[in-house]
Formats: C-alpha cells, sequence, structure tokens
C-alpha cells in the first residue's frame, strides 16, 4: 500500500492498491472519505468541463464485481478502525471516518448492479459496527434518477444516513450544455431532483468557477435562483446547498480556460441562496 500522506489535493484513486475503493481527505466534510469507484474505465455520460478524470469517455459503468467490492470495502474498514492506516496516512486533526461516498471516476448510478451497491454498503457497515453517525453519501449528475431501481436505491441508502449530492452547476440549458456537455431539459433536471429529495435527503452541489478569466454572468445566478425559488414554491425543499470552486486541474481540453473564483466572490453567490431559505456551505 502507498505510504504517502493524503491531503485534500491528493484524490489518487490508486492510493490503496485497491480495483474499487480509495481514501480521500474531503476538504469539505473534514475526514477521511471511504470512496466507491463504480467506474473503473474512466467513462460518464457527461463530459465535465472540470472533471479531474484523465483519459474520460462517454460511456456507463461496467458490470461489477460485488464479491471484490464487499471484501475491499469490509477490509478497508476494518484497517481504518483498527489498523494503523489513520496513524501513518492520514493528518492530524482529520482522523475520523467521515462517510462512503459513491463518487469515483464517472456516473454512479450508471452502474446496473446500483441497487445491489447499496444493500452491500449496508451489510458491511453492520458487520464491521461502522458508526451510525458515518454518512452514505451518493456524488450523482442526477441523470438516471428516473430509473426505478435508481430510486430504490436512494430510498435503500436513506436507511443508512444516506445523502445525495446532487450535480447542479447551472440551471439553464445553454449553461449545462456548456459545463456539463449535457442536453439533458431543465424539465428534467427538475423532475429527477424531485425524485431525489423525495427518497432520500439531497443536497445540491454547484461548481461555480471563472471561464477564460470572467465569473459566472449574472443571468446564470438568475437562472439558478430562480430554479431553486420554483422547487420552494412547489414544497420540494433539498437541505441545501454546496458550492464550490476548483481546487484541483481539469483533465479536460478546456483546463486551461478555467481559474477558481475568489471566496468573496462565491459568498456574494452564496448570500442570494441563503435568502431564499436554505443553507449553503462553501468551499472556495
Amino acid at each position: 500500500m502507498n505510504t504517502n500522506k493524503l491531503s485534500t489535493i491528493n484524490h489518487d484513486r490508486d492510493s490503496a492498491a485497491l480495483r474499487y475503493v480509495y481514501p480521500v481527505i474531503s476538504r469539505r466534510a473534514g475526514g477521511v472519505s471511504v470512496g466507491i469507484n463504480l467506474n473503473t474505465n474512466n467513462a460518464c455520460n457527461w463530459r465535465c468541463i472540470y472533471c479531474q478524470v484523465p483519459d474520460l469517455k462517454r460511456g456507463a459503468a461496467p458490470p461489477a464485481d460485488l464479491a471484490v467490492l464487499e471484501s475491499e470495502l469490509r477490509d478497508f474498514l476494518n484497517e481504518l478502525l483498527h489498523g494503523d492506516f489513520m496513524q501513518s496516512r492520514v493528518p492530524e486533526g482529520v482522523r475520523r471516518i467521515n462517510d462512503i461516498a459513491l463518487s469515483g471516476n464517472g456516473e454512479p448510478t450508471s452502474c446496473a448492479e446500483f441497487v445491489q451497491v447499496i444493500a452491500l454498503i449496508a451489510r458491511v457497515r453492520r458487520e464491521v459496527a461502522l458508526p451510525e453517525a458515518v454518512k452514505t453519501v451518493l456524488i450523482t449528475n442526477g441523470s438516471l434518477l428516473y430509473r426505478s431501481d435508481v430510486q430504490q436505491g436512494l430510498r435503500d441508502m436513506a436507511k443508512i444516513n444516506g445523502e445525495v449530492w446532487f450535480k447542479l452547476d447551472r440551471a439553464s440549458e445553454v449553461g449545462m450544455q456548456l459545463v456539463n456537455n449535457s442536453r439533458i431539459s431543465m424539465s428534467k433536471v427538475r423532475d429527477n431532483l424531485v425524485a431525489a429529495i423525495a427518497c432520500c435527503p439531497t443536497w445540491l452541489q454547484t461548481c461555480w468557477f471563472a471561464l477564460d478569466g470572467e465569473p459566472p454572468p449574472r443571468r446564470d445566478e438568475d437562472d439558478y435562483l430562480e430554479f431553486i425559488a420554483s422547487l420552494l414554491r412547489d414544497g420540494h425543499k433539498p437541505q441545501g446547498v454546496l458550492l464550490y470552486s476548483l481546487a484541483r486541474p481539469s483533465m479536460q481540453a478546456e483546463a486551461p480556460r478555467l481559474s477558481a473564483l475568489p471566496a468573496e466572490q462565491l459568498q456574494a453567490f452564496a448570500d442570494r441562496i441563503i435568502k431564499l431559505g436554505l443553507p449553503v456551505k462553501v468551499s472556495p
């Protein structure tokens, strides 16, 4: 196993030398996040211009080897709980398990075995006596949440301290095409988000950054705020917004055009969201 210290900018999927499971220090969570990468083929149905996955390609997750995943997750959680991984690899001050996060190198819900994966996580959590406070997080672009099996997985996640982080980088079709290379309609995004909120506690996850040295135009902020206001008017309330800028370099062709926004610009946008009645966690 790699013996380098982990940090918030080192999200190396190979740092534990495992196929599916990898640890990262989450700057947003302030602890160790046990990542599960179901997209071992670097395939995703979107292509976000800030994506840090090298050799990203369009597609879905390959078939998951559930036996390998279960073994890796059980062994690694036991190592975190009872071994010396925390002391030898994790900086002081963040030596706690914050969550198990389905994230990785593509859209996790594109995995055909998604429901079985959630059941597997629940089983392993019980077996290793993982503290109930440890979250189970799904980081998703939300595009497949119309599927009944994915919704079942979310309902099952809710029983194991589950949380959905639903990507909403822009709230217009033009903006989503620019940032996410997705042609999904905003009505579909809304339907999928409403489904997520109904199944499991759901946060909006929003990446706000400069393109060609310019911050997102005011129009983008206004579209976003109107989208949220519409949800709230109809009684669909997310937990809040995780608003962040760029922390690690993009591996996409647009990388030279992207830059992080100053903290004060992020906070100014956050203040507008807060006025709608949603909490915002800002990560510059």
